[in-house]
C-alpha cells in the first residue's frame, strides 16, 4: 500500500493503516515520489485526509459522536444503559486515528517545503500559513478531548529518514501546544494581508484550496476567528487569562487590520456543492440517524418551543401518530424501560431530516458568525460594557436564524414537514423576549448562562464538539443526568482517556502522562 510510510504514526500509536481515496493518491499520499509533487498537491491532500471529520460522514456521527458529545450536551434523546458515560474504545480509537492520518499528512506539506529553494519558500508561503491555521483547528479540538497529546514529535518518520527509534513521539503539555498555536496564529493574523503572492501561486492557491477557494480574505478571517475562539476557551485560566483579555481586545476593535467572521457570507465552510469540491455529505443520513441517533433530547426542545424559537421547525420536526403535531423531547430522567416504549412509539421529535441529515448538499461547519459574535459578547460581558455585550448577543441570534434558512435552502430534500419561515415579527418578538431576559438577568452568571444557552442552540448536533467544550468551560447549562450507579464514572465524563493502543505502541512516552489519564481529570481550561 502506498501510504503506509505516510501514516506511520498511526502504525505506532494506534496499529492502524489505511488509504486514502484513491484519486488523490497519487498526487500527493508517496513519500517516494516527493520529488513529483508539490506544495499545492500536499495541501489539497492534507484537507481531504479528515474530510469526513469536517463534512458529517457516518463514522464521525455514528461511531463517535453518538455515545459522546451528542448525549453528553443533551443536543439528542437516548435511552440510558449501563456503562454510557465511559467513551467507547471504537469511538475513542478512531478520533485518535483520524488527527494522527491526518498529522502526517501536514508533516508532508512540512517536508516538501523544507526541500525548496529560500525564493520558492517565499512565494509557497500562502500554503504552508493555510495549513497550519487548518492543522491548529484540528489539534484544537483533540487536545479540547484529551489533553496532553504527542504532537511537536508526532508524525516524524518519514523526516527522520525511517529511523524508528528515534520517532516515537513524547507528549506536548496541552498549554504548551496552544501558546503555541496562539503565537503563530497571531503572527499569521499580521503577515497573511502583507504577502507577496506570485500569480502563478495565487492561480495554484485558488485551484488547490478545497475549503476557501484561495480566498486570501477568508483565510484572513478565518484565523482571527479561531484566534478568538482559541483565547475565549482559555480565558479564565490564570496562565492565559491577561494574554486573552489583550488580544481579543486587539481583534475586535481592529477589524481591519483583524477582520472575523461576521455574516453569514463570511461563514467559514467546507461547500461541497461548489464547483469542484466532489465530496457530498451523503453519509450524514446513516450516521445521524441509525439506532435513533436523531432523536431530539427534551431539555433542548423544550427550550425552542416555549420561547417559540424561529429556528425551531429548521431544526427539529414534530412527532408522529400520538403526539399530534406536538414536538416531544425524551427526557433524560427517565428510567430505560419509560423511554424505550417512547422510542418504540415513534411520536418523539426528531432532527429536521430536509435541513440536516438528508440534506446532501450539507456543508462542513468550521466558523459561523453566530459563534463569532457570542464571544464577543461574552467578551464585552467580562469587562463591564452591557451594551456591547447585548448587541453582539442580538447579533448572533439574527445570525444564527439565518444560517439555519440557508442550510434548508441548500437542501434537495423534502421528505420533512414544510418549515415555518421565520417573520420579521416573529424574529422580533423572539430578540425582544430575549432582551428582557438579558435586562432583567441579575449579574455575570445569570448573562452568560443566557450566552451558553444560545450556544447550545446553534451548535445543537451540527457542533456538538464545540458544544461540549463550551458547556464544561462555562458549567452554566445544569443539564440533569441519569445517574448511572452502576458504574464508577456515574456522570459524563471531563475528558476522554487514551486509546489502549498508545499502551502497546507508544508505552515508555505514554507511562509519563499514564497518571492524569482519568475521566475524571479536567481539560486545564476548564477552571468553572
Amino acid at each position: 500500500m502506498k501510504i503506509k510510510k505516510l501514516l506511520i504514526y498511526a502504525l505506532l500509536a494506534s496499529g492502524l493503516a489505511s488509504c486514502a481515496v484513491q484519486d488523490f493518491e497519487d498526487d500527493y499520499t508517496d513519500p517516494s515520489k516527493l520529488a513529483e509533487t508539490t506544495i499545492g498537491k500536499q495541501f489539497s491532500g492534507m484537507i481531504h485526509s479528515n474530510r469526513l471529520y469536517v463534512l458529517p460522514g457516518y463514522r464521525d456521527y455514528f461511531v463517535v459522536r453518538r455515545i459522546t458529545a451528542n448525549p453528553y450536551t443533551q443536543a439528542v434523546g437516548w435511552v440510558n444503559r449501563e456503562n454510557q458515560y465511559v467513551p467507547g474504545s471504537a469511538a475513542v480509537e478512531e478520533r485518535w486515528d483520524v488527527f494522527y492520518d491526518f498529522l502526517a499528512q501536514y508533516r508532508e506539506i512540512q517536508k516538501v517545503h523544507n526541500q525548496l529553494s529560500d525564493q520558492d519558500k517565499s512565494d509557497k508561503r500562502v500554503f504552508m500559513i493555510a495549513a497550519a491555521t487548518y492543522f491548529y483547528d484540528h489539534t484544537q479540538q483533540l487536545v479540547d478531548l484529551y489533553g496532553d497529546i504527542p504532537w511537536s514529535e508526532a508524525g516524524m518518520l518519514s523526516i527522520n529518514g525511517g529511523d524508528y527509534q528515534n520517532s516515537y513521539p513524547s507528549y506536548d503539555k496541552a498549554e504548551t501546544i496552544y501558546t503555541k498555536m496562539l503565537d503563530d496564529l497571531k503572527g499569521f493574523a499580521d503577515e497573511m494581508g502583507s504577502l507577496n503572492i506570485p500569480p502563478a501561486t495565487g492561480t495554484e492557491f485558488k485551484t488547490q484550496d478545497l475549503v476557501n477557494r484561495g480566498d486570501i480574505d477568508m483565510w484572513l478571517k478565518y484565523i482571527n476567528s479561531l484566534r478568538l475562539r482559541m483565547l475565549t476557551r482559555v480565558s479564565g485560566t490564570s496562565e492565559f487569562s491577561a494574554r486573552a483579555k489583550s488580544e481579543i481586545a486587539s481583534i475586535l476593535s481592529n477589524p481591519g487590520s483583524y477582520p472575523i467572521v461576521i455574516d453569514n457570507n463570511s461563514n467559514v465552510l467546507f461547500n461541497i456543492h461548489t464547483l469542484g469540491t466532489l465530496m457530498p455529505a451523503n453519509n450524514f443520513q446513516s450516521g445521524l440517524e441509525d439506532w435513533d441517533g436523531n432523536i431530539a433530547g427534551k431539555r433542548i426542545l423544550d427550550h425552542m418551543v416555549s420561547n417559540q424559537d424561529p429556528r425551531l421547525t429548521y431544526v427539529f420536526e414534530p412527532g408522529i401518530g400520538s403526539a399530534g403535531g406536538n414536538y416531544l423531547g425524551l427526557d433524560p430522567m427517565l428510567n430505560p424501560t419509560q423511554q424505550n416504549q417512547l422510542v418504540l412509539s415513534q411520536t418523539l421529535s426528531i432532527y429536521n431530516r430536509s435541513t440536516i441529515s438528508r440534506n446532501q448538499y450539507f456543508p462542513g461547519v468550521i466558523m459561523t458568525a453566530a459563534e463569532v459574535h457570542l464571544m464577543a459578547a461574552e467578551y464585552y460581558l467580562k469587562e463591564g460594557q452591557d451594551a456591547l455585550a447585548k448587541s453582539h448577543y442580538e447579533e448572533s441570534i439574527k445570525q444564527s436564524i439565518g444560517f439555519y434558512q440557508y442550510l434548508r435552502g441548500l437542501s434537495n430534500n423534502a421528505e420533512s414537514p414544510a418549515v415555518e419561515e421565520p417573520t420579521n415579527e416573529s424574529v422580533s418578538a423572539y430578540l425582544a423576549m430575549e432582551d428582557v431576559s438579558w435586562d432583567s438577568a441579575s449579574g455575570l452568571d445569570a448573562k452568560l448562562k443566557l450566552i451558553a444557552e444560545q450556544k447550545w442552540l446553534h451548535f445543537n448536533v451540527i457542533q456538538s464538539n464545540e458544544s461540549w467544550s463550551e458547556i464544561r468551560r462555562l458549567g452554566k447549562l445544569d443539564l440533569n443526568f441519569w445517574v448511572d450507579n452502576s458504574n464508577q464514572q456515574s456522570l459524563p465524563p471531563s475528558r476522554w482517556m487514551y486509546p489502549g493502543s498508545e499502551q502497546t505502541y507508544n508505552m515508555e512516552n505514554y507511562l509519563v502522562v499514564q497518571p492524569q489519564d482519568k475521566l475524571t481529570n479536567s481539560i486545564f481550561w476548564d477552571v468553572k
